[in-house]
Parts: C-alpha cells; structure tokens; sequence
C-alpha cells in the first residue's frame, strides 16, 4: 500500500495518521511498541523527503497480511505473524544518497538517520527511477530497542557525532 506525499510540512502528520490507520487494519494497536517505532520512522523518513528535497515523494509501507483474529485461529499462523516483518519505503526524486553530517549537542535536527539506524532492525537506500528510495525494516518478534536516548545524544553509538542527512 502506498500514499502520495506532497513536497508540504503538513504531509508528515497525515502521513503518520495513515500508517497508523493501516496498521489498526491488521489488528495492530497503536499502543504497541511495533506500531509507536513504525510511525516514528514514517514521521522521520517523510520529513527527510519533504525538507531536504522540497520534492513529491511516495510513502510505501509492506504489512504482514495476519489480521490478529486469524491469529488466535491457528498456531502456525500466529508465529508467522509473530515473525513477519514490517518494510517502510520512501522513495523521492532526487538522486543525491543519503550522507552522513555532524550534529552537534544544541543542533536542533540532522538526526532523522541516526534515529531510523538506531530503531530498525536493518536500513538502507537504493537508486529507484531518477531518485531513490529508502527503507527500514522492523521485525514483529524483535525485543524493544532502547537506541532512540543514542540517537538524541544520550548514549555513545557507533557513530559518535555524525548524524545522517537524507537528500
């Protein structure tokens, strides 16, 4: 499933409003880590699209297809469910990569890939048309991740003070 951004602020909360709606479609609550990681992501990685291309992008978001009441119906079903993984795509049209930037204690942004690095279970970016697109993974059955403190500066990682910039 897919949803047209448009090269607007605005987008990001609609945007974060519609992976939550997909999300309780499948019978996933908003109050579940899953779903508060994944409209975290969508909010950085639109934002990203939206301020550093002044672009149109598309946000795409690649759901396990279990309903929670088909899960109590079958055991096998509910493992896979429980081992499913969630994909998160934004793709833009610009051609510049993702490229890694110093942010400082006091700066107020340049951390949205630091944040994506340190909540998903796997990352990347890869050439789609004459843009880009990029995507993160999060696993149903992942243990909750304490790395959004590192992110925001509260913690050493293993980038230390770089930041990422999506472009």
């Amino acid at each position: 499933m897919q949803l047209e951004i448009r090269p607007d602020p605005a987008e990001v909360g609609r945007a974060r409003s519609w992976a939550r709606s997909r999300l309780a479609g499948l019978g996933i609550g908003a109050d579940e880590p899953l779903a508060e990681t994944l409209v975290l992501l969508v909010s950085e990685l639109v934002t990203n699209a939206v301020v550093h291309t002044g672009r149109p992008a598309l946000l795409r978001l690649f759901l396990p297809g279990v309903a929670k009441e088909a899960v109590a119906e079958a055991a096998a079903e509910a493992e896979t469910a429980a081992r499913a993984t969630v994909r998160l795509e934004v793709a833009d049209t610009s051609s510049r990569a993702p490229v890694p930037r110093c942010a400082g204690g006091d700066a107020t942004g340049g951390r949205g890939l630091a944040l994506v690095d340190c909540l998903a279970d796997r990352w990347g970016w890869s050439p789609e048309g004459s843009g880009k697109s990029i995507w993160c993974e999060l696993d149903r059955c992942s243990q909750a991740r304490e790395g959004a403190a590192v992110a925001y500066g509260g913690g050493l990682s293993a980038y230390e003070d770089l930041a990422f910039e999506a472009v």
